[in-house]
């Protein structure tokens, strides 16, 4: 190669030339086009970084064991010269911008800088570098740092490929800094949109970047106003030495004075903002003033960390809630699954009076950001009843949403602006009274048998479901998606209200009883309720495992074999008999379920059961007879009628009519409550039917060449599938969303409530600490000890028999872990949330609504989980 193509000067760069000099160069190279006051500088290409990696034969070093991987390449880098050809070309350019001039050396990496993944810090950056040998053992060391430890990790953890990534180098004129610091265009904890934030300190920007020193803290808000302006200690500077290097210097009043006066904020503040406007997103940008009182700009890059908005709903201020996360899913939804909400959530909406133009665009209301669904909740936050409704709903199935919702009363944006309680009212009450709620609620409680054999002929009707005839058309089978989908609110008013009675029961219940019904007295009262469709789920599949464990080439095939292997072998028929058998059997009544089995895109059970053979094979680690789920749950059901007798025998020495009525309530809760997930089975099993006739869709496109694989058919909407059969090509469409989808699916942080600004309210209203403990919201009585597991994904996860689950929420599809937990904690959910339900119903310890429960605890700490009182703990 020429030696010119080893160097390339900034100016000549732009944002396409990623894969040439890496993110960080590309990024300074557009600043400078658009007329940014960027240091001058030239990029070393990742072609020279090939060149350097061939000649010290990196390729050999990335063969050996993972543990070892970035030490043996550095070691392996650093161990082999420069190779000529590089090294006369970084020279050349070095000498061009000045004899011995100073300079910065920095990494950029082609997958640094990025919307999806900063990679801020990974790599390595040497400051006050001077002389021709310095700068190319500078460049040297930073090829070197791609793999660091905490490079190699952070590459890792958001899975991109070691071997895919390439390393370039920033070398640019030094700015001999007075002031430096970093400035975001958005508020990078709270998330607001219209804020800038600034930190800043005297000397080189080093100090600030690293953490080094208590910087100057500023925040502007969007109309230039400073609403806080703290000043740091500055203990630190950094500063650069005569002939080279930096030097740490203390300082005694960093204190007393501040480094930036208020015209310098403001023209920090408008760079931010133009910069911010070039790349239509929020940056984290580092800058320097000089001597000179120049501002320069040295580095931007996106706020990765921040989620995704809206598109607005309204003018003003608006409030989302993320409909997605209360249902227990942290991860996003495919293009598919949002779309069947839309359809889904058109018939309740137009039923209360919303204009629905096009059912599959959806409500209004329903806006997705990140993939993930979020409901505009501003009308309701606006209105005196949806203030009453709204948190009281929430408190029982996400209490922590309710809090941060009952914050935001007070915002003057979002004042009351409708009073009258009156329309809402008529709308509700024609709504349920047009599907006949209240006589379904008043049979419910004077004759429970007859409500569930209701529920059950429904069930039966939605469980002989079959897919269309082979021959039938694929504008067919796109009708047959769409009636399904519509079909779910029809079904939903005729299932859910026997589950309510239950719960008015129980109300009622508590009324009567007063203080003789306490929180962890009705927590025993649900305890292993019966007609729970996943219980009865979950223990028939520890029933099969009972009977596996039994049968001994069943056994030796769960305990050795991959679940991926044993599910392939399934799909050929090759499994030992008993397991082919008892699975097939248990997939024929329960395979349309899944892991976030409300998104209609992801595979259901029978489509793969490879997550359901690790569960087997995790129960036959259990091998305690006391510990067994089927004995848990039966004593749990003792427990639970003689908490109901105590109850009873409590308040009759008070009142015996009273008593009575007491013992009658409590009955029909545990006649009732349990057809809680009732209604959520009979969803999945609609979202399930029309899966299959969607995949149908998927095969024919793909055999039309429109569609690169019949699954890509869930990574579009049904609107753009009805085009695709009219011949639209959407496979470019299909590429951008999976990457999207993948990039997602890293996101560990889902905002519960996000205002349209971009704040995240609850940053606002953390929960009260407890000294020593995480809280939360009580679930499910009891105290247990033990070692904690943090999953984030329930497919393939290990969870050892009576090991504390810490996951961030949980679904029907997670519930096979709660049999062999022995406590539950979540970062999701109120007390008739379903993870909290099902805790109860297995007698395990819970609490939820957790904030950050995921990062804060850590597999192997042992904790201690108190279910009645709501808090975590750590024990000394």
């Amino acid at each position: 190669m020429a030696a010119e193509g080893f160097v390339i000067d900034l100016r000549r760069l732009h944002s396409g030339a990623l894969a040439e000099v890496g993110g960080k160069a590309a990024n300074l190279g557009e600043l400078i086009t658009m007329g940014f006051p960027v240091p001058p500088g030239f990029a070393v290409t990742t072609a020279a970084y090939a060149q350097m990696a061939r000649a010290a034969g990196l390729d050999h070093a990335l063969g050996g064991e993972p543990a070892q991987l970035g030490e043996r390449a550095r070691a392996t880098l650093l161990a082999a010269p420069v190779p000529g050809g590089v090294a006369d070309a970084v020279c050349r350019a070095y000498l061009a911008l000045g004899v011995d001039v100073p300079v910065a050396v920095r990494s950029s990496a082609t997958a640094e800088d990025l919307p999806a993944a900063s990679f801020a810090g990974q790599q390595d950056t040497y400051l006050n570098v001077v002389g021709v040998g310095a700068v190319l053992d500078a460049v040297h060391r930073c090829w070197a740092s791609l793999w660091t430890d905490r490079a190699v990790s952070y590459r890792t953890g958001t899975g991109i490929d070691h071997r895919a990534v390439q390393l370039a180098v920033v070398v640019q004129r030094m700015v001999e800094a007075q002031v430096a610091g970093v400035l975001f265009t958005a508020d990078p904890v709270t998330g607001k949109r219209t804020r800038t934030v600034l930190d800043a300190s005297p000397g080189l920007g080093e100090v600030v970047v690293s953490g080094a020193v208590n910087p100057d803290h500023v925040v502007v808000e969007g109309d230039g106003r400073i609403v806080e302006h703290r000043l740091g200690d500055k203990a630190v500077e950094v500063r650069p030495l005569a002939g080279g290097g930096t030097e740490q210097v203390v300082t005694a009043d960093g204190a007393a004075r501040t480094s930036l006066t208020d015209d310098q904020i403001a023209a920090l503040v408008a760079l931010g903002r133009r910069v911010e406007a070039h790349y239509r997103t929020p940056q984290d940008i580092e800058w320097a003033i000089d001597g000179d009182g120049t501002l320069w700009l040295t580095q931007s890059r996106p706020i990765t960390t921040l989620h995704p908005l809206p598109h607005p709903a309204g003018e003003g201020l608006r409030i989302y809630f993320c409909a997605s996360l209360a249902q227990g899913l942290t991860r996003p939804i495919t293009p598919m699954g949002l779309s069947a909400f839309r359809v889904i959530t058109s018939v309740p909406a137009a039923a209360l009076g919303v204009p629905i133009a096009d059912p599959v665009a959806g409500p209004p209301a329903f806006v997705t950001a990140g993939g993930r669904a979020f409901v505009d909740i501003t009308p309701g936050m606006r209105s005196a009843v949806g203030r009453t409704v709204l948190p009281r709903i929430l408190d029982v199935m996400e209490a922590r949403s309710a809090v941060v919702l009952r914050a935001l009363f007070d915002e003057p944006a979002l004042a009351v602006r409708t009073t009258s309680r009156w329309p809402f009212v008529r709308r509700v009450v024609g709504t349920l009274v047009h599907h006949r709620v209240p006589p379904l609620l008043v049979l419910s409680v004077l004759r429970p048998a007859v409500a569930r054999r209701r529920v059950d002929r429904i069930g039966h009707g939605l469980r002989t479901l079959t897919p269309l005839p082979a021959d039938a058309t694929a504008e067919q089978r796109l009708h047959e998606v769409q009636r399904a989908l519509t079909h779910v609110f029809s079904m939903i008013p005729r299932v859910a209200p026997v589950f309510f009675a239950g719960l008015a029961m129980l109300a009622a219940a508590r009324k009567l009883a007063g203080g003789d019904l306490d929180e962890a007295t009705s927590h025993e009262v649900l305890r292993s309720l019966p007609y729970n469709v996943t219980t009865e789920m979950d223990l028939e599949l520890w029933g099969l495992a009972t009977r596996l464990r039994a049968d001994a080439g069943s056994a030796e095939a769960l305990r050795a074999a991959p679940a991926a292997e044993l599910a392939a072998r399934y799909g050929e028929g090759t499994l030992p008999p008993v397991l082919q058998d008892g699975l097939g059997a248990f997939l024929r009544r329960h395979g349309h379920r899944a892991v976030a089995e409300i998104d209609l895109g992801m595979p259901r059970w029978s489509d793969d059961p490879a997550h359901v053979l690790g569960v087997l094979a995790n129960y036959l680690r259990l091998e305690d007879p006391e510990l067994a789920p089927d004995a848990v749950f039966a004593r749990g059901a003792v427990g639970a009628d003689a908490a109901v007798a105590a109850v009873v025998a409590r308040v009759r020495r008070r009142a015996r009519v009273r008593a009575l009525a007491v013992r009658v309530a409590l009955r029909r809760v545990r006649e009732l409550a349990g057809l809680r997930e009732t209604h959520k089975d009979f969803l999945v099993r609609l979202l399930a039917h029309a899966r299959t006739e969607l995949r149908a869709v998927g095969e024919l496109l793909a055999a039309r060449g429109l569609l690169s694989d019949p699954a890509d058919v869930f990574f579009l909407d049904l609107a753009e599938a009805r085009s695709a059969l009219a011949g639209a090509d959407h496979r470019t469409t299909v590429v951008r969303r999976r990457e999207e989808y993948d990039r997602e699916l890293r996101r560990r942080h889902v905002p519960r409530v996000l205002l349209s600004d971009g704040t995240e309210p609850e940053t606002l209203c953390r929960p009260a600490d407890v000294e020593g403990a995480l809280t939360g919201t009580p679930a499910s009585a009891g105290t247990v000890t033990a070692t904690a597991r943090v999953v984030l994904d329930p497919v393939g996860a290990h969870l050892e028999p009576g090991e504390i689950l810490v996951a961030p929420s949980t679904d029907p599809g997670w519930t096979p872990l709660f049999l062999t937990a022995g406590g539950l904690v979540m970062e999701m959910g109120g007390p008739n949330s379903h993870g909290a339900v099902v805790a109860r119903e297995y007698g395990i310890p819970a609490v939820v609504g957790v904030a950050d429960a995921t990062t804060r605890i850590t597999t192997g700490q042992q904790v201690t989980v108190d279910g009645a009182a709501g808090l975590v703990r750590a024990p000394a």
